[in-house]
């Protein structure tokens, strides 16, 4: 017919000019490269970085040194207000406290100020300070507690131990080496504060045990413990500052008397004040 031959016509007509593609079931798609890139990219900004480093803008607080700082640096009396300015007083790890409060039990060595003139350090006496008004709060109370229930008598529990005792530790520590600090000022000897407040501070471990002893009643083994660890306090802070004091003049001994002499008041204060019973 007209039409299946003019049909056949035609496709011989596409067969010749169109030569047939071979069916091999898959394709191949190239793309050009020139627009890929690696995720993420190498040179990636913000908290996301390649490989396991940290992120650039992350807090790196911690990981500074001790004399490091996020903030600039401010003068004058306005680095009291400053929380940089402390840190590195508080840079302390256990070993270093453990240490230093061994030197305060050894006041014959007379080292402790040598081997804390680079570090020295405001944790240790916060802390120590805070445990004694504690220890001395309780033992307090304890002992009379116990002279009371001996006599048979009506106690009644004194909440003034506890701020008495606040104010007896924290006010020494602070005002004490403070005011050494102007003394020595005047004297032209060469002395920092955190030095002082450093060396107070551990000075005053040795009246943790003195205290938890003097739970025993009998009151001349309670006036020895006390005249014990005043005078090992008082010589630990004497014979550390004695060296740096000698630069003073012929001064210099009046003032470590008065050192030993006042560390040494301290013990009998202690004594009259938290274990003196009368019921």
């Amino acid at each position: 017919m007209m039409s299946g031959k003019y049909t056949t016509i035609d496709s011989q007509k596409v067969s010749g000019s169109v030569p047939a593609v071979p069916d091999s079931g898959h394709f191949t798609v190239k793309l050009s490269e020139s627009n890929l890139q690696p995720y993420p990219p190498s040179d990636a900004r913000g908290k996301i970085s390649s490989g396991s480093q940290p992120p650039r803008d992350a807090d790196v607080t911690f990981s500074k040194s001790r004399l490091g700082s996020d903030e600039p640096p401010q003068g004058g009396w306005f680095q009291m207000f400053s929380i940089a300015s402390y840190k590195p007083y508080f840079d302390v790890d256990t070993s270093d406290v453990v240490e230093r409060i061994k030197d305060s039990l050894f006041p014959l060595r007379g080292t402790f100020n040598e081997k804390t003139a680079s570090n020295p350090d405001l944790y240790g006496p916060f802390w120590i300070c805070t445990t004694l008004i504690f220890v001395a709060a309780s033992i307090g109370t304890f002992v009379t507690y116990i002279a009371h229930k001996l006599k048979n008598k009506e106690w009644n529990y004194d909440i003034n131990l506890v701020t008495w005792s606040a104010g007896l530790f924290y006010g020494y520590i602070i005002i004490v080496p403070l005011g050494l600090y102007v003394i020595l000022k005047y004297f032209s000897v060469p002395s920092g504060l955190a030095q002082l407040l450093c060396l107070y501070g551990y000075s005053l471990f040795v009246f943790i045990p003195a205290l938890c002893l003097s739970v025993v009643p009998l009151e001349i083994f309670r006036w020895v413990v006390a005249g014990v660890a005043g005078f090992m306090s008082a010589t630990f802070v004497a014979l550390n500052l004695r060296a740096h004091i000698k630069s003073a003049g012929e001064r210099w001994f009046f003032i470590v008397a008065a050192i030993f002499l006042l560390q040494l008041a301290l013990g009998v204060a202690l004594k009259l004040s938290l274990f003196t019973v009368a019921v």
